[in-house]
């Protein structure tokens, strides 16, 4: 395995491990509180539906020629990227609340227990809020799997990357019934932004004609500096406006994402 193919199953196996924990943490609510029977429901017609959204759109992205497939995945990745960016270093700074899984999964608990009782047989509530939940989360796991795979031509290393951090969560989350809160979820939604916009600007430049120095071996100075422009920004962000940053990850008004 090369160095591209593991940043492309890395990549993957972080982003897809974060949607999984933010997944798991909807559906073990709406299981917990009101029915396993009717959120297992929805989790398995989530999965169908995203099922048929890779059938469709797989082919489709590898028809593309190489170079048109390279500028849309790469400036599809630079926009997915620089927005995890983005709340990373809101989040590094201060200037956003972490994101908790625990307030998360007490929320959903809550909203849950006052949906109204719960009556034996289907739950259209659990149902709903878990078939939403996985897919949701499972179409930026889609998205990811598909655009890393086509433009590489290694689907089926994205998609055991994706796979692996899917089982993980969920195996995990089943043995301990329980959100996963100790994950260093915002460490890895930073390193995921570093990798999607690494990516992007690689392989959308390549596709425009550009060529890198060393060719995949660009990627090594890429995502270092990538990362490096990354914490300097939430180094600056802090010293910029350090009481915001306390007023924020203690106020009300800075709800976790």
């Amino acid at each position: 395995m090369n160095g591209a193919e593991l940043g492309l199953a890395a990549s993957v196996f972080l982003a897809c491990a974060v949607e999984a924990v933010e997944a798991l943490t909807i559906v073990l609510a709406v299981g917990v509180t009101r029915s396993w029977r009717s959120a297992m429901i929805g989790v398995g017609g989530a999965c169908a539906l995203l099922a048929v959204v890779v059938a469709v759109l797989g082919p489709a992205l590898s028809a593309l020629p190489i170079d048109a497939l390279r500028v849309v995945v790469g400036g599809l990745l630079l926009v997915f990227g620089l927005q995890w960016l983005r709340k990373a270093i809101l989040r590094g700074s201060g200037l956003k609340a972490l994101h908790d899984e625990s307030e998360a999964y007490a929320s959903e608990l809550a909203a849950a227990s006052a949906a109204g009782e719960v009556k034996p047989g289907f739950d259209a509530y659990a149902f709903t809020i878990a078939f939403k939940g996985v897919f949701l989360e499972g179409l930026e796991v889609v998205f990811i799997v598909l655009t890393f795979g086509a433009n590489q031509h290694r689907v089926g290393l994205a998609a055991a990357a994706a796979g692996v951090a899917v089982a993980l969560v969920v195996l995990l989350g089943a043995a301990i019934h329980t959100p996963l809160s100790k994950v260093p979820e915002n460490a890895m939604k930073l390193a995921v932004g570093v990798m999607l916009s690494s990516f992007g600007m690689f392989w959308g430049a390549e596709g425009a004609g550009a060529h890198w120095p060393g060719n995949d071996a660009a990627l090594l100075a890429i995502i270092p500096v990538t990362l490096g422009v990354a914490l300097l920004m939430v180094r600056g962000a802090r010293r910029s406006s350090p009481g915001r940053g306390t007023e924020t990850m203690s106020g009300e008004a800075a709800a976790p994402a």
